[in-house]
C-alpha cells in the first residue's frame, strides 16, 4: 500500500501519470473513456486512506472529497478542482517521464534513437528554470502536467494540511472530474453537491499565472456537398466540394489564425479538413474574449456559408455551430474578493501574479456559469497537449504552497 501520507507532489504525479486517461471527442458516454475512472477509483482510495471525509464518486466518474474544517469560525467554503483525462490530440498511453536535473540551458534530447530534441530555440521559457529540476517525456507521447499536475498539487496541499492541524482553515473541497479536454468536464458537475462559495481550477501553466477571463468559444462544422461527373464531361455539370471547401477556407482572414493571434486577439482555427468531390468538411473552432466580437466572428462564418450557396445552389453548404463556453469575466469580475485572494496569496509565497486572460478554456469557465465562480491558477506544465510537454518540479512545488495560503488566508 502506498504511504500517502508520506508523499511528495512529485512522487503523486510520477504515479498519476502512468494511467492513461485520454478523452474521446466522438464518445457520447460520460466519462468517454472507460480508463479514466481507473484514475478517479485510483484517487477516492488515497482520499480514504487519507482520512477525508464526504467522499464520493459518481457513474460519470466524477470524485469531490472534504477536507474538514478545523476550526469554529464561521468562513466560506472554498473548493479546488482539476481533471482527470488527457488530451485526444496525442498519446498519454505507456507514459515515460524523466527527471533532468539542474536543468543547464542546453537542448533536451527526449528520445535520441527517434532525434527528438527539445531546444531552447523553439521553446525559450526553458531559459527561465535554469537550474530547475524539469520532468519532460520521451518525445513518444504527451507528459499528462495537464491537468494531473493539478491533482497532484491539490493532493498534497490537502496532505500538508491534516498533517499540519496548527494550520487552523475552514471546510475545503476538492473535486476531480473526467473530460475537461473535449469540453465536457462541467456538463454532469453537481454545484449543488459540491457546496461551495467559490472555488479554483489548477490547471494554468507558468509559475505565477492567475486567469479569470477566457475565451467566448464555439466549434463549427461545415459541410459540403458537390456533384461528380467524369472529368472529361464535367463542364457545367460538376460541382468539386473541395474546390468549394478550399474556397470557403479562403474567405476567412489569414492573419486571424491562431499562428497570428496573442492576447485579447480571437481567430478562427481550422481544426480539420477531409473531402472528395461528392463531399467535404471542415471544422473550425472559433473563439474571441469580447462577446460582440464572437457574434461578429460566427456572423461572418453564416454570411460565407449563404455567399457560396448564391454562387453555386442552395444548401450546397450547410454550416452547424455549437456554443461551447463563455469568457467566464462577467461572473468572476463582480466578485473581486476571490481574484485579490489568489493574488495575495501568491504574493504571500513570493512569486509575482501574471494576471493575463486564458487563450483557451477551463471547466471553470462553464463551472462560473452554473453558480460556481472558478478561477484558474498555475499548475506549472509548458507546451501542454504534446511531445515536448514539460513541467518544472518546483513549479509544482509553489502550486502546493499557493494552495494551502489561500485556505490559510480565507478568513
Amino acid at each position: 500500500m502506498l504511504l500517502y501520507n508520506m508523499m511528495t507532489v512529485v512522487d503523486r504525479f510520477l504515479h498519476y501519470v502512468s494511467f492513461d486517461t485520454q478523452s474521446c471527442e466522438t464518445s457520447i458516454a460520460t466519462p468517454s473513456t472507460d480508463k479514466q475512472m481507473l484514475l478517479a477509483k485510483a484517487l477516492k482510495e488515497e482520499t480514504e486512506t487519507m482520512g477525508l471525509t464526504d467522499i464520493s464518486l459518481d457513474e460519470h466518474a466524477y470524485l469531490m472529497a472534504t477536507l474538514p474544517a478545523n476550526t469554529d469560525e464561521k468562513v466560506p467554503t472554498i473548493g479546488f478542482i482539476a481533471h482527470l483525462d488527457t488530451t485526444p490530440d496525442m498519446s498519454g498511453a505507456n507514459v515515460k517521464p524523466r527527471i533532468v536535473e539542474k536543468y543547464n540551458g542546453n537542448k533536451i534530447v527526449l528520445n535520441a534513437s527517434e532525434s527528438i530534441v527539445m531546444s531552447p530555440m523553439v521553446f525559450p521559457e526553458l531559459l527561465h528554470h535554469i537550474g530547475e529540476d524539469i520532468i519532460v517525456t520521451d518525445g513518444k507521447t504527451l507528459l499528462g502536467a495537464d491537468d494531473k499536475a493539478g491533482i497532484a498539487e491539490i493532493m498534497t496541499a490537502v496532505q500538508y494540511l491534516m498533517n499540519h492541524p496548527e494550520i487552523k482553515h475552514g471546510k475545503v473541497r476538492i473535486a476531480f472530474n473526467p473530460d475537461e479536454e473535449i469540453g465536457r468536464g462541467a456538463s454532469k458537475f453537481d454545484v449543488e453537491k459540491f457546496a461551495c462559495d467559490w472555488a479554483y481550477t489548477m490547471d494554468g501553466g507558468e509559475v505565477g499565472e492567475l486567469e479569470y477571463e477566457n475565451f467566448n468559444a464555439a466549434a463549427a462544422k461545415i459541410i459540403i456537398k458537390g456533384l461528380n461527373v467524369h472529368p472529361g464531361y464535367a463542364k457545367n455539370k460538376m460541382v468539386n466540394a473541395s474546390s468549394i471547401a478550399v474556397q470557403f477556407a479562403g474567405l476567412l482572414p489569414s492573419h486571424e489564425r491562431p499562428e497570428h493571434t496573442e492576447g485579447y486577439e480571437g481567430f478562427f482555427h481550422l481544426t480539420g479538413m477531409s473531402g472528395s468531390v461528392e463531399e467535404a468538411t471542415l471544422s473550425y473552432i472559433v473563439r474571441d474574449h469580447d462577446r460582440n466580437r464572437f457574434e461578429l466572428r460566427l456572423n461572418r462564418l453564416r454570411d460565407i456559408t449563404d455567399y457560396l450557396n448564391k454562387i453555386y445552389s442552395p444548401e450546397t453548404v450547410q454550416l452547424e455551430i455549437k456554443q461551447q463556453y463563455r469568457n467566464m469575466r462577467e461572473i468572476v469580475e463582480p466578485q473581486k474578493h476571490i481574484i485579490e485572494l489568489a493574488e495575495k496569496a501568491i504574493r504571500e509565497t513570493g512569486i509575482t501574479p501574471i494576471i493575463r486572460p486564458i487563450r483557451g478554456g477551463t471547466d471553470g469557465a462553464r463551472l462560473s456559469f452554473m453558480g460556481l465562480p472558478c478561477p484558474n491558477i498555475f499548475a506549472g506544465g509548458m507546451n501542454f497537449h504534446g511531445r515536448y510537454e514539460w513541467i518544472p518540479i518546483q513549479s509544482m512545488e509553489k502550486a502546493v504552497r499557493v494552495i494551502v495560503k489561500i485556505i490559510e488566508m480565507n478568513k
